[in-house]
């Protein structure tokens, strides 16, 4: 099911929300490579890293998923006229509003004074949902390509 009609799509293609949300994506996926890095390394062995490291590592991943949650809720509203949970948009943002919640919930936990082991598990998870998040919009990338493609040979667009 394609999710931009034609005039979203050219909206879409002249956002300047879509070149920020390309230039943060790739930048927030090697971040969290780095992340899952060091708090594997960690996790394996402690004395490659200090704890401190993994608690840098998520909260870097964090402050970036959010940069990024923003900003698109700026391109949703652009092209949709929503802020957030556009019809088009809804499975995406609610993978997005609960991986941030995990992310957010390593803070909340490392407050209350979890055990590091907790915390590193914590951290895995809230990678996890982000991984999943991400499969999901690069799924919905590909359907939409594959759709503007079809929508270009019909000489819709």
């Amino acid at each position: 099911m394609p999710r931009y009609t034609p005039e979203q799509l050219a909206k879409r293609n002249s956002s300047v929300w879509t070149d920020v949300q390309l230039i943060l994506a790739p930048i927030q996926f090697f971040v969290f490579l780095a992340g899952v890095g060091v708090t594997f390394l960690y996790y394996q062995n402690n004395e490659i890293f200090s704890f401190y490291w993994v608690s840098i590592a998520i909260l870097f991943k964090t402050f970036l998923f959010a940069l990024l949650f923003i900003t698109g809720a700026y391109f949703e509203k652009e092209i949709f006229n929503k802020w957030i949970f556009s019809k088009e948009f809804l499975w995406e943002d609610i993978g997005s509003v609960t991986a941030g919640a995990f992310h957010l919930l390593y803070f909340v936990m490392a407050y209350l004074g979890a055990s590091e082991d907790v915390l590193v598990w914590e951290a895995f998870l809230a990678y996890f949902t982000y991984v999943v998040n991400a499969l999901q919009y690069l799924v919905r990338i590909v359907l939409e390509k594959l759709n503007e493609r079809r929508l270009k040979t019909e000489g819709v667009v």
